[in-house]
């Protein structure tokens, strides 16, 4: 029996989470948490029965406690809680599926635990890979990707030499703008944006996708995944979202990951720690496919990407604050106070101002986050 607590159980990547875990009798949940979504938390509770829940929110975490007082489930609060659920000595593999740079200090506390980690949670690599990795390499856990990309990495490795790999191309879908130019942005509206041409997605990640700023993310979690330098890792639009990613070794041979665009099969694959196991849903038709086109991302109208690298290469605290300017201008698009294009203004301004710090520690990092939305909300 696999046990295992999931940090974010609530949203895209938890359901599914929760809905490979319903099929496979060998996997149970022991443990889950969500930032303030007590009412979905609450039907989890009592589907699944772990023995304790964590609500980021310490308010809705009290009432969350009252409203399952009948159960046997054990809720606590705050990041307190989400410590102790990282590390809570029943579980085997922790998903961390939280959204945005909460989900660095669990990730670290389950390490320290000798928990196999389940990553999905971007930011804990984009911000502080050059702390979890080598803390990993310590306790001696793995980090077993989720995300469809770096898992179509980890599936092509298998049996392979990490030194024979050459070059990661990383494939995108291009989202909902692939092919328009700069001046065709300047008035989408945020229903436009959130019109991902192949997967579903919450909506940060899917706004993401259409700056390309996801994809920038990817390549700096590749890198450090993966060992590999940035010159090492290459973008390709590939518009069908069937091929996932691919690996070039050495010797020219490339070996790629396809599949239909569904996250539960690198879910289920990171949960068994590589394992393949029966998954029910759709498969590929290469007939009715008929093609596979690919294409270079359009790197002068969607600047997420050279960004992304621009930081990623600067290194130190410049992934941080790459990372908190996107969070927050995300934000306020979605809200609706600042435009499609401002997403990338606001980026680009945060990284121009920003006095780099090589080696930031946690509480650095989390502070380099707080100080960026700080000076975001006082200038725009």
């Amino acid at each position: 029996m696999i046990k295992i607590a999931i940090l974010g159980s609530t949203g895209s990547i938890g359901t599914q989470t929760l809905d490979v875990v319903e099929r496979n009798e060998d996997l149970q949940v022991v443990g889950i948490a969500a930032g303030s979504n007590i009412v979905r938390l609450e039907e989890q509770i009592r589907r699944f029965h772990p023995r304790l829940a964590a609500v980021g929110d310490e308010k809705k975490a009290a009432e969350l406690k009252s409203r399952v007082a009948d159960t046997d489930c054990r809720v606590v609060g705050g990041m307190e809680g989400l410590l102790m659920l990282a590390a809570m000595p029943e579980s085997d593999i922790l998903v961390t599926a939280i959204v945005g740079m909460i989900g660095i200090r669990p990730t670290v506390e389950g390490i320290r635990a000798g928990k196999d980690i389940a990553l999905a949670n971007k930011e804990t690599l984009v911000t502080a890979g050059h702390i979890i990795m080598p803390l990993a390499k310590e306790y001696g856990v793995r980090i077993l990707p989720v995300d469809s990309e770096h898992s179509a990495i980890f599936q092509a490795l298998c049996g392979e030499e990490p030194s024979r790999i050459h070059k990661l191309l990383i494939t995108a879908s291009g989202g909902p703008f692939r092919g328009k130019k700069r001046e065709e942005l300047t008035n989408i509206k945020v229903e436009d944006a959130l019109k991902h041409p192949n997967w579903a997605m919450g909506q940060k990640i899917t706004i993401d996708s259409a700056t390309l700023v996801n994809k920038g993310l990817e390549v700096m979690e590749a890198k450090w995944l993966f060992h590999m330098d940035l010159e090492q890792i290459q973008v390709v639009v590939q518009p069908q979202s069937v091929i996932h990613s691919m690996v070039e070794f050495v010797d020219g041979g490339i070996i790629a990951q396809l599949g239909t665009p569904d996250m539960r099969l690198p879910i289920q694959y990171a949960l068994y720690g590589g394992r393949r196991r029966f998954l029910p849903g759709g498969r590929l038709d290469f007939a009715k496919l008929g093609s596979i086109t690919f294409e270079e991302p359009d790197m002068e109208t969607f600047k997420g990407l050279p960004l992304a690298m621009e930081a990623s290469r600067r290194g130190g605290s410049m992934p941080t604050v790459f990372n908190a300017a996107n969070e927050k201008a995300v934000g306020m698009f979605l809200n609706r106070k600042i435009g499609f294009l401002d997403i990338y203004a606001i980026i680009e301004d945060a990284m121009k101002r920003h006095k780099v710090i090589e080696n930031p520690d946690v509480d650095e990092i989390t502070g380099i986050e707080q100080e960026t939305y700080r000076w975001i909300e006082g200038r725009w």
